[in-house]
């Protein structure tokens, strides 16, 4: 009897290759949810800041 090895033709990647870590982060939908949210938030909000800081002061 011979032992046959199958190969998975889906599976690229070696079983025991690691899954790189930007790939860990880009598959968390949560993660990419609060970047989503929390990035314009703060853009806008230092947006604001900054016109605030351009408005002359009156005499």
């Amino acid at each position: 009897m011979t032992t046959e090895t199958r190969v998975d033709p889906m599976n690229d990647l070696p079983p025991e290759e690691p899954v790189p870590v930007m790939q860990q982060l880009l598959d968390n939908p949560f993660l990419l949810l609060f970047l989503g949210v929390a990035l314009p938030t703060v853009l806008y909000v230092i947006w604001g800041v900054m016109e605030i800081v351009n408005i002359p002061v009156a005499k």
